[in-house]
C-alpha cells in the first residue's frame, strides 16, 4: 500500500510493482502479486469482488483511486 500511497491515481505496472516490492529478480512472477492484491482488497474494499479503491488496469497493472 505504501507504493500506491506514494503514487495516488497513477497506474503502476505489474513489473514496476514487483521490482519495487520484491526486487528485479521477481518481475515475471505476477501470480504472487494477484494473491497480495486480493488480500489487500479484502482489508480495504467494502466489496472486494468489485473494487473501487484499488482497481485493476487490464493487462497493465493497478491504480489507487483517490477522490
Amino acid at each position: 500500500m505504501k507504493l500506491f500511497a506514494k503514487n495516488p491515481g497513477k497506474v503502476l505496472t505489474h513489473k514496476q510493482i514487483m521490482r519495487e516490492i520484491w526486487g528485479p529478480g521477481m518481475e515475471s512472477e505476477t501470480n504472487y502479486l494477484r494473491v497480495y492484491i486480493a488480500a489487500i482488497r479484502k482489508k480495504i474494499e467494502s466489496d472486494p469482488s468489485r473494487p473501487k479503491i484499488l482497481v485493476t488496469e487490464p493487462a497493465v497493472g493497478y491504480r489507487l483511486v483517490v477522490d
